[in-house]
């Protein structure tokens, strides 16, 4: 396993979700998105996309951005090549653990998406439960964009997983509390045309408090599909969710889509 690991973008403080990603406790907060929904997600892919697992040599895959390594686990138990990668050390070191627990071979990467390199293609990108959207500028999801199309060989498969706006906000919950074991979890939601934020309050049994935010930007349908075409992909599937249900605008949570690349960028 190897690990290569990104140029520090000069900035001082740090970015919500370099925060909140790299803290143990968010993987209690989301203990519930287990590895069977992982392997449902996975298994919808493969069998839209036609990646075949048995293929010599095996497909490559890259998670760019794979959390505790959830989906790359699940891609790899397959027998596809994997590259996981993360900003988050303290995630990542989840997903090496694992990996090797399963003696599972993958290679692991830390980079940031907004500048992410590899001197290799891949066949499927796969970016999954809603890791896109969490910067300042439309222009920094464009270069996600415009990364993902560089990393892929022509042809390739992107899969962005993305929440379901209409269905958000007719479903939306401004508070909730909740427990994970002996952690107290307070969630406080906000929502405008263009992101959902959230307040996460933590209270342990220690008495100890703990408070970050997440935003993550919101894309109608036909941003999305706009995005992704002005990137050089034509979207050819649109799921509502990880079984592969048609997508539905009213009742789906997700909006998973699977685009190829058409053009070569480099």
């Amino acid at each position: 396993m190897s690990d290569h690991q990104s140029h520090s973008r000069g900035k001082n403080a740090r970015e919500w979700f370099e925060e909140w990603f790299d803290h143990p406790l968010y993987l209690k907060v989301y203990h519930h998105r287990d590895a069977e929904e992982a392997e449902r997600c996975v298994r919808t892919i493969l069998d839209l996309t036609g990646i075949d697992p048995a293929w010599q040599p095996p497909h490559s895959v890259l998670d760019i951005a794979c959390g505790a390594g959830r989906h790359a686990l699940s891609f790899a138990r397959t027998g596809l090549r994997v590259t996981a990668n993360d900003l988050s050390p303290y995630l990542l070191d989840q997903a090496r653990k694992q990996a090797k627990a399963e003696g599972i071979n993958m290679e692991f990467s830390r980079q940031d998406m907004r500048t992410i390199r590899f001197e290799r293609r891949f066949d499927l990108i796969a970016q999954l439960f809603s890791s896109f959207g969490y910067f300042e500028t439309d222009q920094e999801d464009r270069d996600v964009i415009a990364n993902i199309a560089s990393l892929l060989n022509p042809g390739g498969w992107y899969v962005l997983d993305l929440i379901n706006p209409v269905q958000l906000k007719s479903q939306f919950t401004p508070r909730t509390e909740r427990n994970s074991e002996s952690l107290s979890i307070i969630e406080e939601r906000t929502l405008s045309e263009r992101h959902v934020t959230k307040k996460i309050t933590l209270h342990e049994a220690n008495g100890r408090k703990h408070s970050f935010t997440e935003s993550v930007r919101i894309y109608s349908p036909a941003e999305a599909f706009s995005l992704l075409e002005s990137g050089g992909f034509a979207v050819e599937r649109v799921v509502g969710d990880y079984e592969g249900s048609p997508f539905d605008e009213a009742t789906s949570p997700r909006m998973m889509l699977l685009a190829r690349l058409l053009v070569s960028r480099s």
